[in-house]
């Protein structure tokens, strides 16, 4: 019997780089909260990062172009009374952040067109509704304005954050503290993985356990799942020897898994970062100084090793660009922000090509900013795949959407029902005229902002003045 040694795959020879010290963020005080997050959120536009911050909790935005050495004072988001856990960015809008605290809340930030001028205290949405810290966030794939949260009070929240609703509460379904949360890539079920070991599978709009699976992996330490393109379930997870394991799961039949793959001695917590398109997963560990990537197949052994991208430097956080971010022309596949101590590194992943035309079998289309859904549609049962674009010609960044928050009256249900169902239309109207106006009009909009930002740059300057003239003057 012959058997192909070496298995064809074009993500054979992928390789990693570290960005120079220019292109890094440097002097950042990362947060040293004990807690598994990744401490760091992509996308397009910016860099987001949890940090030391006294009395309460705050995080770092930054536009992506912002290299070298970050001031100490540079403006922070700082509503939070307690340390940030975990922040996301929401993926239908660059501008729209939420973060999850100590402090029980869930906060919703509009961030400024350019980043932001002074610190933010004021979020756009408070959400309340845990009675323990929020240690995980997630956005809705494809529905607007849809954000899960889970907390140490073992409960799942999921949240119409364009209302401020709490619309699922999932309370009973944990016993203990959920390590992990994540959608599948329509948004219609959610998997979960938890302190008693077990591995479920969630329908969270019928509030029921659809699959699961006792003590996933043997081990006492935290486990991590994502779902799959196809509807499997990767974990990860460690042996009752301390080993690390990577496992694949069929979520119609939990009962073995379909392929376990041991790693090594560690007791770093292993962060999955999946990519759809291409089904290579990376595995980055906290406190390590590698980041493994897999190829998934549909063939057995289903799980392939691709390679390790080493550096010396121990991680204590990772960001992971969504692929409209990328630079396709370089046959780039994956970017990451890797957190050290005191900066945070860019690491890109690329494919050797000779060719410079665009590598359509890299890129096929990936999910886009427009959502398919709107929440009300999605909370009242409907589906909708991502909607796709292409890269072909780099991602053109869209116009920003202001992000607005309707608060329900129960006293008049009806008539906000009217508002609420019209707003949705009112935006998609918005964009009917002429490309040639509509950037005027973004011009105009630019020049306004700035205005303001000067106008309110000056009126601090004068109070600073005035204070010291009622100094002088005693």
């Amino acid at each position: 019997m012959s058997r192909q040694v070496v298995r064809t795959s074009k993500f054979r020879h992928v390789f990693g780089q570290a960005a120079k010290n220019d292109q890094c963020y440097d002097d950042i005080r990362v947060s040293r909260v004990t807690w598994d997050s990744s401490f760091c959120a992509v996308n397009p536009k910016f860099v987001a990062l949890i940090i030391e911050a006294s009395g309460g909790g705050a995080f770092l935005v930054l536009p992506l172009h912002k290299t070298g050495r970050i001031d100490k004072s540079y403006p922070t988001v700082c509503g939070h009374t307690g340390p940030v856990l975990d922040i996301d960015w929401c993926p239908h809008n660059d501008h729209v952040i939420a973060s999850g605290s100590e402090d029980c809340t869930v906060m919703v930030w509009q961030i400024p067109e350019n980043g932001l001028v002074t610190s933010m205290a004021e979020p756009v949405v408070i959400l309340e509704g845990h009675s323990k810290r929020v240690g995980i966030i997630t956005w809705h794939p494809t529905a607007r304005n849809v954000l899960l949260s889970a907390g140490c009070d073992n409960q799942i929240i999921i949240w119409n954050v364009g209302t401020g609703e709490a619309m699922i509460n999932l309370d009973d379904m944990h016993p203990d503290v959920i390590y992990s949360a994540t959608w599948n890539r329509n948004g219609s079920l959610i998997c979960t993985s938890c302190k008693d070991k077990a591995i479920r599978v969630i329908d969270p709009r019928k509030e029921t356990v659809i699959a699961e699976k006792e003590k996933a992996h043997d081990g006492a330490r935290p486990m991590r799942a994502i779902f799959l393109a196809d509807g499997n379930i990767l974990t990860t997870g460690f042996s009752r020897m301390s080993e690390r394991q990577l496992s694949l799961w069929n979520a119609n039949n939990m009962e073995e898994p379909m392929t376990v793959t041991e790693m090594d001695t560690s007791n770093g917590v292993l962060l999955p970062f999946y990519d759809p398109d291409t089904s290579v997963v990376y595995l980055c560990g906290k406190g390590d100084s590698s980041i493994r990537y897999f190829e998934i197949t549909d063939q057995a052994p289903y799980v392939h090793f691709l390679s390790t991208f080493t550096t010396k430097e121990p991680q204590r956080g990772m960001g992971y660009m969504p692929k409209r971010g990328l630079d396709v022309n370089k046959c780039e596949i994956a970017r990451f922000f890797k957190l050290h101590e005191r900066k945070c590194e860019p690491i890109v992943m690329t494919v050797p090509r000779k060719s410079d035309l665009f590598q359509d079998d890299l890129y096929p289309d990936t999910s886009g900013p427009d959502p398919a859904l709107e929440a009300e549609d999605w909370f009242d049962g409907k589906n909708g795949d991502p909607i796709l674009i292409s890269l072909k010609n780099g991602y053109v960044q869209g116009k920003n959407r202001e992000f607005k928050v309707v608060k329900k009256n129960i006293l008049d249900g009806k008539a906000t029902k009217n508002t609420e169902n019209s707003s949705p239309a009112n935006k998609s109207a918005s964009p009917t005229p002429s490309i040639k106006s509509e950037a005027k009009l973004e011009e105009i909009l630019k020049e306004i902002k700035s205005l303001k930002d000067l106008v309110s740059s000056q009126e601090k300057r004068i109070i600073k003045l005035e204070d010291q003239m009622s100094k002088i003057a005693i």
